[in-house]
């Protein structure tokens, strides 16, 4: 089970209309901005829950059972959006613990919502069930080729959009976005993975060689608390020469601050945990170093912000 460059190309191909190409900003001397957080739903994943069903549509796999997903709210929103646009429904299993904003915008998708236990890892666990039950679709949140792939196509507009770079950032938690950055981008630029250090997801996998359950918290914890790495963000990692820098809970509060403060950008926390590791100095480019960071999330309540 691979992604290739080709496939994320077909995915570019796929998708093409149905996602917006998002901008990029300069916004200091050799630091752009990735604007992922103006998508559809407020985050990149309707990239890859689109090329999900458009391919299975292709293929005969989307029927009128829909789909089933799993989600910390993120990837529910961009499963509901694009089952909404094709026609199908949707069941979206979510953790009791997801964010309001999250549960209400859910709520203006026609999904069938279910919310069950406390973090992702036990939401899924209820969509297999599901799954099996139904025979609906099910649309993972990160370990999917052509999830992955979806996903990739931030990677092939960058290459379009913002000149010569050096390095881009990326907040990773299952890792798909990272494994389709990196197929995208990887033989062109440095990709930095930015975990939070309560959720070390990729870092703790890269330690042991092989991708671990392991335990997931923090203020970030509800994009970015898988507790395993997808097995495709796993092999992207190693294949590209993905380097690992963690982040406290304070560098990506303050990371998120500075966002609204400075650029009126209103993530959420894990749409701030790449700029973290810049602002914090988890990551220092070298002089002249050309860094992109993707500002991947804006699902969150504005109030927090003020």
């Amino acid at each position: 089970m691979t992604v290739s460059l080709d496939d994320v190309k077909q995915a570019a191909e796929r998708i093409a209309g149905r996602v917006r190409r998002t901008p990029v900003i300069e916004v200091a001397p050799g630091l752009t901005f990735k604007l992922e957080l103006l998508q559809h739903t407020g985050s990149f994943k309707p990239r890859g829950a689109f090329n999900r069903l458009l391919t299975a549509k292709d293929s005969g796999e989307l029927t009128g059972q829909g789909i089933v997903a799993a989600s910390g709210g993120n990837h529910g929103l961009a499963a509901a959006y694009a089952a909404r646009e094709l026609g199908v429904p949707a069941r979206i299993f979510v953790p009791e613990t997801t964010p309001a904003a999250k549960l209400g915008k859910l709520r203006t998708l026609d999904a069938d919502i279910v919310q069950v236990g406390s973090e992702y890892a036990e939401a899924y666990q209820a969509a297999l069930a599901a799954r099996d039950d139904t025979d609906a679709l099910l649309v993972h949140a990160y370990d999917q080729p052509e999830v992955v792939a979806g996903q990739g196509t931030v990677g092939l507009e960058l290459l379009e959009q913002a000149g010569m770079f050096d390095t881009v950032l990326v907040a990773v938690g299952g890792g798909g976005l990272i494994a389709g950055i990196a197929t995208a981008i990887g033989n062109n630029a440095q990709v930095v993975s930015v975990e939070p250090a309560l959720a070390p997801t990729l870092q703790r996998a890269l330690e042991a060689g092989e991708p671990t359950d392991g335990a997931v918290g923090g203020v970030a914890a509800d994009s970015l608390g898988a507790r395993r790495i997808g097995s495709l963000a796993f092999e992207a990692a190693q294949t590209y020469g993905v380097r690992p820098v963690l982040v406290d809970d304070e560098a990506i509060v303050a990371a998120r601050n500075e966002l609204w403060r400075q650029y009126h950008l209103a993530t959420e926390h894990g749409g701030a945990t790449a700029y973290a590791a810049l602002l914090s100095g988890a990551y220092r480019p070298a002089a002249g170093e050309r860094v992109v960071v993707v500002v991947c999330g804006a699902n969150t309540d504005p109030a927090t912000l003020i």
